[in-house]
C-alpha cells in the first residue's frame, strides 16, 4: 500500500540510522519499525470482578425507586433542617 507519512525529525533520524547499520532502505527500515512497535504492545489481561455474597436484601427492593425517591426526600429535610 503506498501512503503519504510525515514524520517528526527525531524520528527521521531514527530510521536513518537504523539504514545505516543494517543496510535497510526506508521502505524497510520503516516497516520493521512499525512490526517491532505492534509487538511490544502487548493485550492487557481482561479485567475479573470477584463476587462477594452480601446476604438477603433488608429492604423491599420491588420497589427500589419509591425507596430511594423516600431516602433522598429524607436527606433534603434534613440539610434543610441544618441551615436553620
Amino acid at each position: 500500500m503506498r501512503t503519504t507519512v510525515t514524520l517528526d525529525p527525531d524520528v527521521v533520524d531514527i530510521l536513518q540510522a537504523q539504514m545505516r547499520e543494517g543496510g535497510f532502505s526506508f521502505k524497510e527500515a520503516l516497516n520493521n519499525a512499525v512490526r517491532q512497535s505492534s509487538k511490544a504492545a502487548r493485550p492487557r489481561r481482561a479485567f475479573v470482578v470477584e463476587a462477594v455474597a452480601m446476604g438477603a436484601p433488608q429492604a423491599d427492593l420491588t420497589k427500589a425507586l419509591a425507596l430511594a425517591s423516600a431516602l433522598e426526600d429524607e436527606e433534603i429535610l434534613h440539610k434543610l433542617s441544618m441551615r436553620k
